[in-house]
């Protein structure tokens, strides 16, 4: 009888993990642990996938908010500076605010409208049309938003987010002064002086700003790039990535990753003589239809993975072989048909009609998607994913 099971997708249960614990080994254990329990075999080219959160608190990479104003501090001398672009996030930019604004003598706070940079909205775009506002020309002021759009809070969290900036900023003893707009040049009217705090597009907003006579331009990745008396830091990605740990902490995105997943991919390989492949994932690289957000608020989806992940699928579309190629089979006629179109394909599809409609993305950012969809953000317990047939097609038995 032929197979019928594709791929499947295992969320492994794992002990709370605590600074200075050794990730490698409570990761190969749970997954050798989960494979006896639940009686499944190791194979070649599974994937063993574990969330950065694990990884970052194992290392012990946090930081205070003592510690981003030190370094805010020292970058831009402790006077105005224009923070752009932040997402709306209590999770992941509230306590990164607190400390830019310990730093700080003022902070002119632009943000994006009508929503940030991953999805999450301010006001609406139907919203913006009744009111006859363009969001890429017009600058509005703090009054002005108000007096157009009043006091509205994000649909999930029920929170306004233009007045809890204002607060924490306030708190911290920094003057404050919030203006909208999406035009980066926009802040120079107010300050030359600029911490960018958008993620994706973070290369492009700085180099429209020196190039427009800004003086001093870091990025958030430039932020806690080094560590500030023994914090933790991230060389490559600064703040960006970070979590709130408590209300006096960040948990950082995680450093030193690719020692991780090929010592974990080594030990598994000793224990079991198979050739698994192993990644570290953050958000995976979906929106949200109904919230309209995009999950991505990371740097990237995996920041380390084995060199088995590299690449993008080269998948046939089946439905189309079905219809075009093969539109007069039936049955086992048509299934061997198909399988033999499989077994002949190329080594790279691109550009061929039979390949259309397949996923055209990288692979650590599809198959980080499903492991972040399978482990979830909240209590299920389970910061490991194991995946099993992910590189199998049609014809494989």
């Amino acid at each position: 009888m032929s197979r019928t099971v594709g791929t499947i997708s295992r969320g492994v249960r794992a002990p709370i993990i605590r600074q200075g614990d050794d990730i490698v080994e409570i990761v190969t254990n749970s997954i050798l642990e989960a494979s006896k329990e639940d009686g499944f075999e190791i194979r070649d080219r599974d994937i063993v996938a574990m969330t950065e959160a694990i990884v970052a608190r194992a290392q012990g990479n946090y930081a205070t908010v003592d510690d981003i104003a030190n370094d805010v501090k020292a970058k831009f001398g402790g006077e105005t500076v224009g923070v752009i672009f932040p997402i709306l996030s209590r999770n992941r930019f509230a306590i990164c605010l607190r400390g830019i604004a310990k730093g700080a003598k003022k902070i002119v706070l632009m943000l994006s409208y009508p929503s940030d940079e991953v999805g999450n909205h301010l006001v609406s775009l139907d919203a913006l049309d009744e009111k006859g506002v363009n969001p890429y020309t017009d600058v509005l002021t703090l009054e002005k938003y108000r007096e157009l759009f009043g006091y509205e809070k994000h649909t999930f969290t029920n929170v306004d987010y233009v007045e809890y900036y204002e607060s924490i900023i306030r708190e911290c003893g920094a003057e404050c002064e919030i203006i909208f707009a999406n035009n980066p040049k926009a802040v120079l009217s107010y300050t030359k002086n600029v911490l960018c705090c958008d993620i994706h597009t973070r290369a492009r907003t700085k180099r429209i700003l020196k190039a427009s006579g800004a003086e001093i331009v870091f990025g958030l990745d430039e932020i806690l790039n080094k560590s500030v008396n023994g914090s933790g830091y991230n060389e490559n990605y600064g703040l960006l990535g970070s979590n709130k740990a408590d209300e006096d902490r960040v948990k950082l995105f995680p450093r030193e990753c690719q020692p991780v997943v090929d010592a974990i991919a080594e030990k598994l390989r000793a224990a079991t003589g198979k050739n698994v492949e192993v990644m570290v994932y953050g958000d995976g690289a979906f929106k949200d239809p109904v919230g309209k957000i995009w999950e991505l608020a990371d740097p990237v989806v995996s920041p380390a993975y084995t060199k088995g992940l590299e690449g993008t699928p080269n998948e046939l579309k089946l439905k189309y072989l079905a219809d075009n190629d093969f539109s007069d089979l039936s049955g086992d006629e048509l299934k061997n048909a198909i399988k033999g179109k499989i077994q002949e394909k190329d080594d790279n599809l691109v550009g061929q009609m039979v390949s259309e409609g397949t996923t055209p993305r990288r692979l650590t950012d599809l198959i980080g998607s499903l492991c972040d969809l399978t482990s979830g953000s909240g209590d299920k317990g389970t910061p490991i994913v194991f995946i099993q047939g992910y590189f199998d097609n049609y014809t494989t038995e």
